[in-house]
């Protein structure tokens, strides 16, 4: 790609105007949410460096990603699902984590040994989560083996680690890094950050005993299939060479209400990766020092990864048998003719156009 001069970034352009778009967008929504109700809940096996374990993920309620209510991602519309005022007290924070605690006892036959907790923002940001809440959450949970909680890496600080390290938790920072490549994170995906800070955040989570989750995002807006994929590959490599960053969450984008995403796909502007892109990409980092997953949301739907609707199943067991067992000899399993016309997606899609195929 052609690097951008430095007018892009001048006040009014760049992520300014993606911020002002992205504003006008989300003010669309006018729903309300209950800040003593959480978000989501639910159980799933997740594989960490101790093995596969069975999950509880839980994602908060809170005020919503700081972030986001400056403009934000463009493909993010979870701040949509955030309670209106920016701020939810300690005491409602803790109801949720009891309703969570409540679903876990009527879904599953045991205790889950992996705790996922995610904000949609930042968990460790204190205007989202304040201390006292972080604190008891780690107390809450110290009886079990290994606890995830999502961050931006500004917030990543080995204190804030700690609260969860020293009741005996293996403790993981979930951090959207998105792409290792800073003009692809900045420019099309609208994150502020550069790989480098999220290479600071790996050593702050170190310190403190703990280690790093890296989420990336598989085809944001304005690249080409092709684009998107190479810049996986070269994503998940970067990351595993990264001290402390154990694991690679590779998650292939969606279409979400109130975002630029949505306006785009709704202008036929904007089209999903492929299923066979994910595949390919899990397939060919198996070389690299962490482990590498996917959980493509919405597969096999227009709004999210999909190939042709006949296959889309079958790949996406095989992407969930691949997380669990790292093994890429399952996507030999599965085949259709539509890889014919992926192919030719890789080979002609051309960036800043309108995709080649639906």
């Amino acid at each position: 790609m052609s690097q951008p001069s430095p007018e892009v970034y001048e006040r009014g352009r760049g992520m300014d105007a993606h911020n002002e778009v992205m504003r006008d967008i989300r003010s669309e929504n006018d729903q309300s949410y209950d800040p003593r109700e959480p978000t989501r809940v639910w159980i799933d096996e997740d594989n960490t460096p101790d093995g596969v374990y069975q999950s509880l993920t839980i994602i908060l309620n809170t005020g919503g990603c700081r972030w986001a209510r400056a403009g934000g991602c463009t493909m993010c519309g979870y701040v949509a699902e955030s309670v209106e005022g920016g701020s939810v007290s300690h005491d409602a924070l803790m109801e949720q984590i009891q309703v969570c605690l409540d679903h876990e006892a009527e879904e599953a036959d045991e205790q889950s040994g992996l705790i996922k907790i995610y904000t949609s923002g930042s968990f460790l940001d204190e205007r989202e989560v304040p201390a006292e809440t972080r604190r008891a959450i780690a107390e809450t949970f110290a009886d079990r083996d290994r606890i995830v909680v999502e961050s931006l890496p500004d917030f990543v600080d080995r204190e804030k680690v700690r609260d969860f390290t020293e009741q005996g938790l293996e403790t993981d920072v979930a951090v959207g890094l998105e792409t290792a490549t800073d003009r692809v994170r900045h420019d099309c995906v609208n994150k502020y950050f550069d790989f480098a800070d999220f290479e600071d955040a790996c050593a702050e989570a170190r310190e403190a005993g703990g280690g790093v989750k890296a989420y990336l995002l598989m085809k944001p807006p304005f690249l080409s299939e092709q684009e998107a994929l190479e810049d996986m590959q070269s994503s998940v490599r970067r990351c595993g060479a990264v001290d402390g960053c154990h694991t690679v969450s590779m998650n292939p984008c969606n279409v979400q209400r109130y975002t630029m995403v949505d306006e785009l796909f709704y202008e036929g502007g904007y089209r999903p990766p492929w299923l066979w892109s994910v595949a390919e990409v899990l397939r060919t980092t198996t070389d690299v020092d962490a482990i590498v997953v996917s959980d493509p949301v919405g597969h096999g739907s227009d709004r999210g990864a999909h190939n042709c609707g006949e296959c889309d199943d079958r790949v996406q067991r095989a992407i969930k048998d691949f997380d669990l067992r790292q093994d890429p000899s399952v996507f030999e399993q599965v085949e259709c003719e539509c890889e014919f016309t992926w192919e030719l997606v890789l080979e002609e899609e051309a960036s800043y156009n309108m995709p080649l195929a639906r």
